[in-house]
């Protein structure tokens, strides 16, 4: 889903603004080409991971198809990193209205949830069509899952969840997200659908980059 065809009028023509189905699998090369398969950021950012880590985000939207369809390979292709990796999953706002989900993440996280309910929030939405996008709305959500209304509304609420949520806005502009889903490594380089034509080529061009950081390039 691209950022630049967020309109006012585009919740209402959401399948246009899509980027082309992430599962067509593309031959792995034995290398990729900066400013064709990936983005090198013009300034290198610093990230929160710990000295001699790779920080690995991944840029999403709770509401987007292409997300909810990459994240079973995300999941699995995230369990088998090595110790060196450190993966981050950072919730967009593309528009205020994403606030209330960027902020339910972080409660997910704080409560040390988001193993267990990543998948579950991702099919109230795609599979049961739920309406996601409220505090009330995510408070019965929450509920029906084990969470208190009152503890999910405290934390929702919270100056660390409100503080994440703006950190958040920050990176996906620091990344400059064309759309979700997509992947920024090291805080140096940038993939997404469109670039790397499909998400499954995305998280190769991100195995790649991990290794050119190894090699300190």
């Amino acid at each position: 889903m691209k950022r630049r065809q967020f309109t006012a009028a585009a919740s209402a023509t959401l399948a246009s603004a899509l980027y082309a189905p992430w599962q067509s699998a593309l031959a792995q090369p034995t290398s990729f080409k900066a400013g064709t398969d990936y983005v090198v950021l013009s300034k290198a950012l610093t990230t929160d991971a710990p000295k001699g880590k790779v920080e690995v985000l991944e840029f999403f939207w709770y509401n987007c198809p292409h997300c909810n369809a990459f994240e079973p390979a995300l999941s699995a292709w995230s369990k088998k990193l090595p110790k060196d990796v450190e993966f981050k999953r950072v919730p967009v706002r593309f528009r205020d209205s994403f606030e209330a989900q960027q902020r339910a993440y972080y409660v997910l996280d704080a409560l040390g949830k988001v193993e267990e309910l990543q998948s579950k929030m991702f099919a109230a939405i795609h599979v049961e069509k739920q309406s996601l996008d409220k505090l009330d709305t995510l408070t019965v959500w929450a509920e029906k899952n084990g969470i208190p209304a009152a503890k999910f509304t405290e934390l929702f609420n919270s100056f660390s969840v409100v503080g994440k949520a703006k950190r958040a806005a920050q990176l996906q502009e620091q990344f400059k997200v064309e759309g979700v889903p997509a992947l920024g490594i090291g805080g140096r380089f940038y993939v997404d659908g469109s670039l790397a034509g499909s998400m499954e080529r995305a998280l190769q061009i991100t195995d790649f980059l991990i290794n050119e950081i190894r090699k300190g390039r």
